[in-house]
């Protein structure tokens, strides 16, 4: 029986993820299929229950993450930070739900040279927040800054940062000022506009950005950086590397076990990802 599994959203016709997978499946010579399937929040435990045995996992992505959580018996350490999955594996007692969001976002910021920091700043309080506040902890920032258009969305996200012992302060995102940092992670939604006032400023004391957009770019952020020479990169290496720890979960039923010729499926993955 040949093992499927599936990117789920809403939309969901724009991932990536298929072309990934598929790739790295082939080279691995795994008889596993990977599809796409547009669900949104209310159909999504329907759906969920109609799966039959082949299927062994899901990638979730917006505005599933929370709701996919929530269908879980089971979840890693860092979806338990966030209260957010963006992956489900099927386990003998039912769902085991990971997010590799974070971990895909660590290994973007070395591959930018960033591995350790000590003051960062997210734009943006939504779902990509919490994960990217989980990634700063784990390469030792001490201090963050939230920007967003309404301080009062990012109560949860000081609420973590209590948990993970950062402190965590939000500041709206058109302030006139903003405190220096070493790096600057952007989880705005794609096609999502800053006014270049207020991207020059974020820039201007922005260090490195990490803007997790991978399909509208480049943002206005990342024009900002542009401008001022400092250095910026979009969201398909950790798209990438999250869709590795994915795998990983997929075989193993976790993310810590490496899988076989891990550097030629990453390697195969990025072609895919770049459409080589």
């Amino acid at each position: 029986m040949t093992t499927a599994l599936e990117v789920w959203g809403d939309p969901i016709g724009h991932s990536l993820s298929p072309a990934m997978h598929t790739a790295a499946y082939a080279l691995l010579g795994w008889d596993w299929t990977y599809g796409r399937r547009r669900v949104d929040e209310a159909s999504f435990a329907d759906e969920l229950a109609s799966l039959g045995p082949e299927h062994r996992g899901l990638s979730l992505t917006m505005p599933l993450k929370h709701v996919a959580y929530a269908a879980a018996g089971q979840h890693d350490a860092r979806a338990a930070l966030t209260g957010a999955a963006n992956t489900l594996v099927r386990s003998g007692s039912g769902w085991h739900a990971f997010n590799t969001d974070a971990g895909g976002i660590v290994a973007a910021l070395a591959e930018a040279g960033v591995v350790a920091a000590d003051r960062a700043r997210i734009v943006g309080a939504g779902a990509t927040a919490s994960a990217a506040l989980v990634a700063l902890s784990e390469i030792g920032v001490q201090r963050v800054w939230i920007a967003a258009r309404r301080p009062a969305a990012a109560a949860s996200l000081q609420d973590l940062g209590e948990r993970l012992r950062l402190r965590v302060d939000a500041v709206p995102l058109d302030s006139t000022t903003h405190a220096s940092v070493d790096v600057t992670i952007a989880t705005l939604p794609g096609g999502v506009s800053v006014d270049e006032s207020v991207a020059d400023r974020l820039a201007a004391a922005g260090g490195a950005l990490l803007d997790v957009v991978y399909g509208h770019w480049p943002t206005d952020l990342s024009r900002a950086w542009d401008r001022i020479g400092a250095p910026a990169q979009g969201g398909a290496g950790m798209l990438l590397h999250q869709a590795v720890l994915q795998i990983r979960a997929f075989a193993s039923g976790g993310v810590d076990q490496p899988l076989p010729r891990e550097d030629e499926v990453v390697a195969v993955m990025r072609r895919a990802l770049v459409g080589d």
